[in-house]
């Protein structure tokens, strides 16, 4: 094995060895590091060129394929990043919103606001007496208006995540960010919650209206200038409604925003529940980011790339379950560790797996999408274990909605955070998703629309009667298994090299 390893890494130096530079074995793993946003400031090949010399060098060594969608994008990013090389949003120091605090917060909520600097109006004139030289100096030098963002859409495999991460990477301002949606959205949750608890309790004849989503958006602008999501998918109506303030307060407090997504800005949230009051924010998004389409028609997932090996069984091939169980062997023989069950601690919550050993893990599909666990439970086993091993993952019907969109989550966590999967399945890996005729509980959804007197129309648009999103998002998660398998992606991920 350690001596295939050396003849592909040797294959790959060949091909990127170029007139203006060579790149050594350790600067080609950190290619796939920053590609994938790992990188912590800026990519070792940046002093080199821009991401257009980059992109080019990348083109003529075979690793990627020319794409003018994907150079225009490119170009546009070039331009934003020569921007947010001297950009910063700190000082903060913007006026309470009317209907953040409706009357005065006590002595220990403000202790608690402090760090985001909410002060009323009142309080900065006063504090304006007091420091009037500080302040003039700061007049004299108002802040850059803060860059437009770009988010960029299209389908599965066309070179969003690449092309964003390459963008992460040549970022030399050191207040970045790049993180997955989900879990953005788990943290600005998190955030809400703990503000809430600090709140001081009601007193009875007294009330006190208190909207902390504001207060978590400045606090998110104190740590960073600029935020990379990656897979910007609205499927949670907690998420929903709270987007738009949410943005709007990162926006007025300087943030520059570069996303990606499957869809356009207008289709967000696509037959969500309660979509009218989501609607909004497509506005605001709109505002303050460009729009990239980068539909190229091509899955460059799913050209031809060298295999790690079989890493997808299906479970009626002879022998797929002793070869899993070889696998799984042969992984654990390598780790300092005995096989045996593992407890996380997941936000005070118990997450039990059944079977690890080091940093393999060996699970089912029920433990893992049968459970109501979520992007922050599939984080968490993320950074514990770099090779999972899921069993018994079904033939998926249109109705199988809860487990499909835990197994969305689940892959689009691991590809985000490079962890190396094998799985055995009941179905080959382009059949995962049955989208046939509907099942009994569907049926029953149906009769009851027809019992509520529902047009087509309004049915349509409720997510509790449709797959939609789930079926779309699907797609993502077929095209990102196929390059999981790849050995480009296996050895990437080898954290024992790190």
């Amino acid at each position: 094995m350690a001596a295939y390893r050396l003849l592909w890494t040797s294959r790959c130096l060949l091909r990127l060895s170029f007139k203006e530079t060579s790149l050594s074995r350790g600067v080609w793993c950190e290619l796939f590091k920053a590609v994938r946003g790992h990188a912590s400031v800026s990519a070792p090949w940046a002093a080199h060129g821009g991401l257009i010399s980059h992109y080019d060098r990348l083109v003529c060594s075979g690793s990627l394929r020319e794409d003018d969608k994907q150079r225009v994008a490119l170009l546009q990013l070039e331009q934003l990043n020569r921007v947010m090389t001297d950009y910063t949003n700190i000082p903060i120091l913007l006026p309470q919103p009317k209907d953040c605090l409706h009357s005065q917060p006590t002595s220990e909520l403000k202790n608690n606001t402090s760090k985001v600097n909410l002060r009323s109006p009142a309080e900065k004139k006063s504090n304006e007496k007091e420091d009037g030289d500080v302040d003039n100096t700061q007049e004299e030098s108002p802040k850059p208006h803060p860059p437009h963002g770009y988010y960029i859409h299209g389908d599965v495999g066309t070179g969003k995540t690449m092309l964003m991460d390459l963008f992460y990477s040549f970022v030399e301002n050191r207040r970045k960010r790049r993180v997955h949606f989900n879990a953005f959205m788990l943290d600005v949750h998190r955030r809400i919650h703990k503000l809430k608890q600090s709140l001081p309790k009601r007193r009875i004849g007294k009330m006190t209206m208190y909207d902390p989503i504001f207060p978590v958006a400045m606090e998110i602008a104190e740590e960073t200038c600029l935020l990379c999501f990656d897979e910007f998918q609205v499927v949670d109506i907690a998420d929903a409604v709270i987007l738009k303030q949410l943005f709007e307060g990162l926006f007025k407090c300087g943030v520059v925003v570069v996303a990606t997504s499957n869809r356009p800005p207008e289709e967000l949230y696509k037959n969500g529940l309660q979509r009218t009051a989501f609607v909004p924010f497509i506005g605001v998004l709109k505002e303050h980011c460009h729009t990239v389409n980068l539909d190229t028609g091509i899955d460059y997932r799913t050209r031809e790339m060298e295999a790690a090996g079989k890493l997808y069984y299906i479970s009626s091939e002879p022998d797929a379950e002793n070869a899993v169980n070889t696998l799984f062997e042969g992984l654990a023989y390598r780790q300092n560790d005995v096989t045996r069950p593992r407890v996380l601690n997941v936000q005070g919550r118990e997450v039990t797996l059944s079977r690890t050993c080091g940093t393999i893990a060996d699970c089912t599909f029920p433990e893992l999408c049968e459970r109501p666990l979520g992007a922050g439970d599939y984080l968490e086993i993320a950074r514990q274990f770099d090779t999972v091993i899921i069993r018994n993952v079904p033939h998926f019907r249109v109705g199988m909605k809860d487990q499909a969109r835990r197994f969305t989550t689940l892959i689009d966590t691991f590809y985000d955070q490079k962890v190396r999967v094998a799985i055995l399945a009941d179905a080959p890996l382009h059949r995962l998703l049955d989208q046939g005729p509907m099942t009994g509980g569907e049926a029953r959804d149906r009769l009851m629309i027809d019992e509520l007197g529902l047009t087509d129309e309004a049915s349509e648009r409720l997510t509790l009667f449709t797959a939609d999103e789930e079926v779309f998002a699907f797609q993502r998660t077929i095209s990102r298994l196929t390059e999981m398998q790849t050995e480009q992606y296996w050895l990437s991920g080898d954290r024992s090299r790190a």
